[in-house]
């Protein structure tokens, strides 16, 4: 069993849930005993509802299969994406907790350049509690690290920071491409360790990578929606991808931070080139007009929740992006739906109010 080089108090344990998406036995949860067994853990089965898949012991934990969300979710359950990692948001969805860790299940520990090993979860944890500052860039990176600050230049006015709703992390080992520049570079592996946060600024898209993410799910939660992906649709892995561009428009419209950097994992796995570039090619040609549709969106000052805000991006992709290809057509309604299941899950003051549905989970 791996053990931590350093004890590590763990926090926010009755405010956070792990997000698995997985196809397989979740063995690799043994090299993370350490650092995730406090925490609750909610997996999403994807593929075949009839496999079983083992999680080791000592794990408070609950598993979901398609059968699963076709009850909980009945007619709605169009909007979760099948045979692609884009289920995971379906976890996102019947959580209860403040803050989501996501990780796929072929990401292990990794260790800084003294060896020690790195708790990726209590990283992410201190990036969401600690303030974003998108307004205005700091040379020294993150201003509020032990051992960094404000430069000299920085406007005293912009200091406080603003809340953040998005950590993004990184990957030692194998990263992660696009099927092309795998093809290119098939042994290339990362093997930089930077020990650096920064703030990405108001007005710029990054893509976004699901693997290793942590958010606050009540500020940004209904936007974190990783789209139609995977069985019967024409294009995959680009999921988190239509998740990060959606969400920091939303971010920087509600003045939310988003940042990107510590922590790393270990990233094991090369997925299949051919597969990915299969997966992948239509979405190639398309983001060269969806990244500056993006860039172009305003959305109105009447949309103050992240709910507002979603549904009228979903109109703006109906219609700035239905003429690139009917994909968006269904995809903008699936957005609608989406934003329908989350708020029958999740009632609040600014929700239509709807009718709940069974949403008992599996308890382990």
């Amino acid at each position: 069993m791996s053990v931590p080089a350093t004890t590590v108090v763990p926090p926010l344990t009755d405010e956070l849930d792990i997000v698995i998406p997985t196809i397989r036995n979740l063995d690799f949860l043994e090299q993370w005993r350490s650092f995730f067994q406090p925490y609750h853990l909610i997996i999403v089965q994807d593929g075949d509802p009839t496999k079983k898949i083992h999680v080791p012991e000592g794990f408070d934990y609950e598993l979901y299969n398609r059968n699963d969300i076709n009850r909980i979710l009945g007619p709605k359950a169009s909007c979760i994406s099948f045979k692609d990692s884009a289920c995971r948001c379906f976890g996102f969805l019947v959580s209860k907790k403040k803050y989501i860790f996501t990780i796929d299940d072929d990401c292990f520990v990794a260790k800084d350049p003294s060896g020690q090993e790195i708790n990726a979860l209590a990283q992410h944890i201190h990036n969401l509690l600690s303030p974003s500052t998108p307004f205005f860039f700091n040379t020294l990176y993150d201003p509020y690290r032990e051992g960094a600050d404000f430069v000299r230049g920085y406007p005293f006015s912009l200091r406080e920071g603003v809340t953040t709703a998005i950590s993004h992390g990184l990957w030692l080992n194998i990263p992660d491409y696009d099927a092309p520049t795998q093809l290119v570079k098939p042994r290339e592996r990362n093997t930089r360790y930077v020990d650096a946060v920064l703030t990405i600024p108001k007005g710029t898209l990054f893509p976004m990578c699901g693997m290793n993410l942590g958010f606050h799910r009540e500020l940004i939660g209904p936007a974190m929606y990783f789209g139609l992906m995977g069985d019967g649709q024409p294009i995959g892995r680009y999921d988190d991808m239509w998740a990060g561009w959606c969400a920091k428009v939303i971010c920087d419209h509600l003045g939310l931070g988003v940042k990107t950097g510590l922590p790393y994992i270990w990233h094991s796995k090369a997925s299949n080139p051919f597969v990915n570039l299969k997966k992948e090619y239509k979405g190639i040609y398309w983001q060269e007009e969806i990244i500056p549709f993006f860039q172009s969106v305003v959305l109105p000052k009447e949309c103050t929740t992240p709910q507002k805000c979603y549904l009228e991006l979903s109109k703006l992709v109906k219609e700035k992006l239905s003429p690139v290809d009917p994909y968006f057509e269904k995809l903008a309604g699936e957005m609608v739906t989406w934003i329908e299941a989350w708020n029958e899950l999740n009632p609040s003051t600014d929700a239509t109010p709807t009718t709940t549905t069974d949403a008992v989970p599996k308890k382990k």
